[in-house]
């Protein structure tokens, strides 16, 4: 059983690019993945997510991505000469409207030139895509690798949490089992007792059957126990099946707890009500859990 709550990040420096991988997982009813890429990663998008979706079945990810290319050929500087040329005839006039003309242009004008706009551009070169993708590709594949191991470690925390709820709920199951055959003697009881306060001393026994029968058939549960039983026991295989498995989990507990509630409205008695509201408490809790199930 796999949690589908995980977190892992890696880092790979190679051949002066660096590539981070953070990816954090959250329950979703679908695989559902949010990507926070650098613009020169784009391109990359779809096998990312092909990656990922190769290895996540269900859940919420938020992946982000950071690139830093520190190669020597990342980035071109380039000035443009025939602006510089302008600038400096501008400068030259300046210096001519001011009286004060000189035939060469010193360091300092030099570094004003350069410093004005769109002199010098430095532009981003081209990238490798393929020496990228490869980093990307590896460095993401060991931060699944991390996040698959947290929903494997949450996913055994799970599945003792279910089988505690599960076994407490097959407890009280067998409870309800005992005490409903009762349910009908105790109301036979209770009809005789009713009777005999308002002075009646002939009971017709017959009528009494009648009445005793219609009361034992209206809040039968047979049925609805043996349904729990059989949810349960699936309940159990499927915990201890591989793959993905929260779906066919939060559809038996849906069932379970449709039984539990059929089982509440037919309850007559004090007793088998408390322990359908402690069992619909169980199940509850196990709704809860199998949200977080892959």
């Amino acid at each position: 059983m796999r949690s589908m709550t995980g977190y892992g990040r890696r880092t790979i420096a190679r051949d002066g690019r660096e590539m981070t991988v953070e990816i954090k997982t959250v329950n979703h009813r679908f695989l559902d993945v949010a990507f926070r890429l650098p613009r020169a990663l784009f391109f990359a998008e779809n096998d990312l997510r092909r990656l990922i979706g190769e290895t996540l079945k269900r859940g919420h990810a938020d992946v982000n991505v950071t690139y830093v290319n520190l190669r020597q050929d990342a980035r071109e500087v380039r000035v443009d000469e025939a602006l510089v040329m302008q600038y400096r005839e501008a400068l030259l006039c300046a210096r001519q409207i001011a009286r004060k003309e000189r035939s060469s242009v010193r360091d300092e004008d030099v570094a004003w030139i350069v410093s004005q706009p769109d002199v010098v551009q430095v532009t981003v070169k081209e990238e490798d895509q393929e020496a990228v993708l490869a980093l990307l590709t590896e460095t993401a594949a060991k931060a699944l690798r991390d996040v698959t191991a947290m929903r494997d470690r949450e996913g055994e925390s799970l599945k003792a949490d279910l089988k505690y709820h599960l076994d407490e709920t097959a407890r009280l199951r067998k409870e309800i089992a005992f005490l409903a055959p009762g349910v009908p003697v105790a109301y036979r009881d209770k009809l005789i007792s009713r009777v005999k306060e308002l002075g009646v001393t002939e009971i017709d026994s017959q009528r009494l059957a009648q009445e005793v029968a219609l009361m034992a058939d209206k809040c039968a549960v047979d049925e609805e126990l043996a349904r729990l039983e059989s949810h349960i026991q699936q309940m159990r295989k499927t915990l201890e099946a591989e793959g993905e498995t929260g779906r066919r989990l939060d559809f038996l507990t849906q069932e379970l707890n449709r039984e539990a509630n059929t089982i509440g409205s037919k309850a007559s008695d004090a007793e088998i009500t408390k322990l359908v509201v402690a069992m619909k408490g169980e199940i509850e809790k196990l709704r809860e859990q199998v949200q977080n199930v892959e």
